[in-house]
């Protein structure tokens, strides 16, 4: 923006803790009546009973609308009304709200105002109900219609030196439909600057997936969960970020499994659940899910496993390899011997310290585990979002590998997802690397050959646009400036843009701090109706084990001008192209049939959708399912050797992780309760070891700022309540997106670029109130 003229927008919201926080013990047990009462209460007062009712009973069903909340799958015969948790209830509210702004609320307040609102607050508003803009040197949006706005759009690409100079990000809510044309639409304007939310979370999952077993995608399916041995759950929270999963936990344990928690907090429902579904998890004492709990030091989860692959191994060689499957890896597998060489580098007593757990919940780890084949590992996060986040879940692929834990019933590896269809957008051709097999498909079926040149990941994005190397940045969805690191350099990266775009149902920070010129589109959501010509459509999603499902919506949509996000992509492209073009946008639009015509030809392994998709839908080819390691070295799946992790702390710093509350859902806030973790109407909380407190002389509700320092540079984040809390000594917890300001922007994971949001060095200092 030019020098006369800046607005003054702020990053965070308000800084003061709010006067009626609370905070409590923490609860015992996930689930039971106060689930189900908080889901109701949130969506009655939302949406409405009868309404409220109505979607409940469809949401998930095999006739009905896809969450809008996780990727965790559905049973093949879902509960019929019942399938759906707490969370899914709060997200379905949240889309379906009564309440609504358009211009006229624009025209009341500017966006300067808003910015000091809360992310909660900004939420709360409710929909966005028509095409709004915000000019340069203006500090409010102001109504302009679709025509206008896909005009300023084609012209803004028009003016461009290079198709690089563009930004197509995509958030996980998208459909395949919508990721599909979108792609397609990056592609023919002749950039590969593709980032998207998974590049924020799982990417490490999916490279070192790639790399072991030749697909960045899990292994197993739900029903899987039913009859496993054993359940790793290493670095996820499931009772706050995927509440269905505690069911097939319970099934899990009902049939005799074991569970094993590895979390440096020992989150509530893996101690205990109550399954609101049943009297008995009204009523009952629930049923206590995880058999050990591994309370790890942060990002030590390497340290952990190599130790526990030690002991294993000694056991094997003690027992005439009765402890590996030897058969296994010989057949499948390659770097046996390297690995068992660099396992004896190792001294026991080093890795017992580094990761911090007790001797005597190890050893029943590695009895567990010895007798045990049909092993699952899942996981998030926890083990992703650090700089050896590829390592981390390499590591554990070799105990799976090591146990011939791969490629048959109820064992396998299982990255749990986040946002509904973040999984079904890149296998729809969300990404931004070059597949040459999809080029050539592209040109087979659409006629134009896609560009050549890798594209921009997130943080290549983040640094192009501070750099001044772009000028468009689109956003399908989503909540980029508050999912990215480091907010503050990210924000100014974002104003330096000549213009950008959200495609959006709700007002979020995105929407405030923006480009010289600023458009919003709003769109659809996913529980509402999508007419075309005269014609109800559908979409479709792919859930986090490679199912693709129908999704039909069921209400009215929200008043004003909204489109859907398949319409709204292919009327930009029609403008851009003027109608000139291989690819019939506009036919496309409206017609989603023909879009997933298109999808089986072009992306991988999709075949037939518009039938196989509609009951329970169909999976995805999966190599590892079929033991086939052909795209892999030497045909077989890789056993790698990862380095142990190493931070060096200074004297005075501490390892913090950034989590979720119970009530949000990435980077949107539903309410500022924590029930799970005691903390009430407040999201400023900074979880700490009792002990840690009394070595920095802090009391309990003490108010702190946190500082990283990272090539020397300070970030700051100010005024946090200390909770003392369970977490190893060392270590630190507190909610983002109120803590991505202190995560560095050019730090993260090796080889995915993951940013290192689980481990960061922070210091604390007491404040001032």
């Amino acid at each position: 923006m030019s020098s006369k003229f800046r607005r003054n927008i702020s990053l965070t919201g308000p800084l003061s803790f709010s006067k009626k926080g609370e905070f409590k013990e923490p609860l015992g047990y996930a689930g039971g009546s106060p689930s189900v009462q908080h889901a109701l209460q949130h969506t009655f007062k939302e949406m409405g009973v009868s309404k409220g009712l109505k979607g409940l009973l469809k949401m998930n069903q095999k006739n009905g609308f896809d969450c809008p909340s996780c990727a965790w799958p559905d049973p093949e015969k879902p509960k019929a009304g019942v399938e759906y948790c707490e969370n899914g209830a709060k997200a379905l509210a949240d889309e379906v709200t009564h309440q609504s702004i358009g211009a006229d609320f624009f025209q009341k307040y500017s966006v300067e105002e808003l910015s000091l609102l809360s992310d909660f607050e900004l939420n709360k508003h409710g929909r966005l109900t028509e095409p709004l803009i915000l000019r340069p040197n203006s500090l409010h949006y102001e109504p302009i219609s679709w025509e206008g706005a896909y005009q300023l759009i084609a012209d803004e690409f028009g003016k461009m030196d290079s198709p690089d100079e563009a930004i197509f990000y995509t958030s996980g809510r998208s459909s395949n439909e919508a990721a599909f044309l979108y792609g397609m639409f990056a592609r023919a304007l002749g950039t590969n600057n593709m980032p998207d939310c998974s590049n924020m979370c799982h990417e490490s999952s999916g490279v070192a997936l790639s790399e072991t077993l030749g697909i960045g995608k899990g292994s197993v399916k739900l029903e899987d969960f039913y009859h496993a041995e054993v359940v790793i759950v290493a670095g996820q929270n499931p009772g706050t970020n995927h509440p269905r999963m505690l069911s097939a936990l319970e099934i899990c344990r009902k049939n005799g499994g074991k569970i094993i928690s590895i979390n440096p907090l020992k989150e509530a429902g893996l101690v205990n659940f109550k399954n609101p579904q049943k009297i008995k998890g009204w009523l009952g004492n629930g049923v206590a899910l995880a058999d050990i709990h591994l309370q790890v030091n942060i990002n030590q989860d390497i340290p952990l496993v190599k130790l526990l692959l030690k002991k294993l191994l000694h056991l094997d060689l003690e027992n005439q390899g009765q402890i590996f499957d030897h058969a296994f890896i010989e057949k499948y597998t390659e770097g046996y011997d390297k690995l068992v060489a660099d396992l004896e580098k190792f001294e026991e007593a080093h890795l017992l310290e580094q990761c911090g757990v007790d001797q005597q919940l190890i050893d029943s780890t590695v009895e567990l585990l010895s007798k045990k084949t049909k092993i699952i590992v899942c996981w998030a996060m926890g083990l992703t979002q650090h700089k050896n986040g590829v390592e981390n879940i390499r590591e554990f692929v070799n105990l799976l590998l090591l146990k011939g834990a791969i490629g048959k019933p109820n064992a396998g590896t299982c990255p749990v997802r986040g946002h509904s269809n973040v999984q079904g957008d890149r296998s729809v051709g969300i990404h931004h690397y070059v597949n040459p097999t999809l080029n050539e498909r592209i040109e087979k079926h659409f006629g134009f050959k896609a560009p050549t040149k890798v594209g921009y990941d997130t943080v290549e994005t983040i640094q192009a646009m501070h750099e001044e190397k772009t000028k468009v940045f689109v956003c399908l969805g989503g909540n980029f400036l508050m999912a990215a690191s480091d907010t503050r350099y990210t924000a100014e990266a974002i104003q330096n843009c000549e213009l950008t775009v959200q495609i959006s149902t709700k007002l979020n920070r995105s929407h405030l701090v923006t480009g010289k010129t600023a458009l919003i589109l709003p769109t659809l959501g996913r529980s509402e109706k999508d007419e075309q010509n005269g014609k109800e459509q559908f979409i479709t999603t792919e859930n986090s084990m490679g199912k693709v499902r129908w999704s039909k919506g069921l209400f009215e949509p929200t008043r004003g001008s909204i489109k859907s996000e398949p319409k709204i992509i292919a009327e930009i492209a029609n403008a851009y192209f003027k109608g000139l073009h291989s690819v019939p946008w506009s036919r496309l639009g409206n017609d989603y049939a023909l879009i997933r015509e298109y999808i089986d030809k072009i992306a991988k392994g999709f075949d037939d959708t518009e039938n196989k998709s509609k009951g329970s839908g169909y999976y995805l080819p999966n190599n590892v399912r079929e033991l086939d390691f052909s795209n892999l070295p030497n045909g077989r799946a890789q056993l790698t050797i990862n380095q142990l992790p190493k931070h060096d702390l200074g004297a005075n710093e501490l390892m913090l992780m950034t989590v979720r509350s119970h009530d949000q859902f990435n980077t949107t806030i539903y309410g500022m309760d924590d029930r799970y973790r005691g903390v009430y109407n407040e999201r400023r909380v900074l979880f700490m070891n009792e002990s840690d407190m009394k070595s920095k002389g802090l009391q309990k509700h003490d108010a702190v700022h946190l500082t990283s320092q990272y090539d020397g540079k300070e970030r700051k984040a100010t005024y946090f309540k200390v909770i003392p809390y369970d977490i190893p000594k060392g270590n630190l917890a507190a909610y983002y997106p109120e803590t991505n300001l202190l995560v560095p922007h050019n730090h993260f994971a090796d080889r995915s670029q993951t940013p290192i949001s689980k481990s960061i060095k922070v210091t604390i200092e007491k404040a001032v109130v």
